[in-house]
């Protein structure tokens, strides 16, 4: 049972975000990705800003990374790697058409002064994990199916020194971890069941039987794919449902307006990393 009307609160929170001025949908690497439909750029802008408004009003700082003319996907900079107590175990991306990607990210973090593990195996930063810093004395969940290879999962663990707890992903329209599963506090999560193989569900109950069960209209909505710092949960404003499930379970949802870049199979977590010093 979710505990209702319990006490959130915030904690402060380091992000990086890539803004989508060369954004476009100029392939199809995922399901929700149509090249025939028209993306407005210049609102995309517009929509993108308002998110990184509303982190930055919330007291959370942002640190924004160049995006790079003919990588159209830079927006979504959560994908460039997975920070956990300031190890950076970067991406390497599936699909050749972000492949750059990943040294831009790389090159961000060396200049920051962190400590940057390059990967060997297939992955693609936190589009497929998630960190649970209080559940069962810190916890990485990570998705494979689509992007990923599970590989990668021993890869983060020896990188970080935490436990991986790996999730296979079944729904094509749910390639990444970050549209079925969310972080919602230090200690529980929010997910969509049928996005996951019926064993990695049981675990998933196992481990977080207080979570925030989303069903698939949420999902489909990109509603999972949320950021949240512990109280105020930005989320997909067409996730309607799901905001009211948080709001019941204590959380202040802040829905944020993405219709153009969920036209490239992304919403709010896509756009952003978390800095975990």
């Amino acid at each position: 049972m979710v505990i209702v009307n319990q006490q959130r609160v915030p904690r402060k929170r380091t992000y990086l975000m890539c803004s989508p001025e060369h954004f476009a949908v100029e392939y199809a690497i995922n399901p929700w990705m149509d090249v025939a439909t028209p993306v407005d750029a210049a609102l995309a802008v517009k929509q993108w800003d308002r998110l990184r408004e509303t982190l930055v009003k919330l007291g959370h700082t942002v640190h924004l990374l160049e995006p790079q003319a003919g990588l159209p996907d830079m927006v979504y900079a959560a994908n460039g790697a997975f920070v956990v107590d300031g190890i950076v175990y970067g991406a390497r991306f599936k699909h050749e058409q972000r492949a750059a990607e990943a040294a831009a990210h790389r090159a961000f973090y060396e200049e920051q002064g962190w400590r940057y593990i390059a990967p060997n195996e297939t992955n693609e930063g936190e589009g497929d994990f998630a960190y649970v810093p209080e559940a069962h004395g810190g916890l990485v969940l990570a998705g494979y199916g689509f992007r990923t290879d599970p590989a990668a999962h021993a890869e983060a663990q020896e990188a970080l020194g935490r436990p991986v707890v790996s999730l296979h992903l079944v729904d094509p329209r749910f390639y990444h971890l970050d549209v079925a599963l969310a972080a919602i506090d230090d200690t529980n999560i929010v997910y969509f069941p049928g996005a996951f193989s019926h064993a990695s569900q049981r675990v998933l109950a196992q481990l977080f039987p207080d979570a925030v069960v989303a069903d698939d209209t949420d999902a489909l909505a990109f509603g999972l794919n949320l950021v949240s710092d512990g109280a105020n949960v930005m989320l997909n404003s067409e996730a309607t449902r799901l905001a009211e499930k948080l709001k019941a379970a204590g959380y202040t949802p802040v829905p944020v307006e993405l219709t153009e870049l969920k036209k490239g199979g992304g919403s709010v977590k896509c756009c952003i990393a978390e800095l975990r010093h």
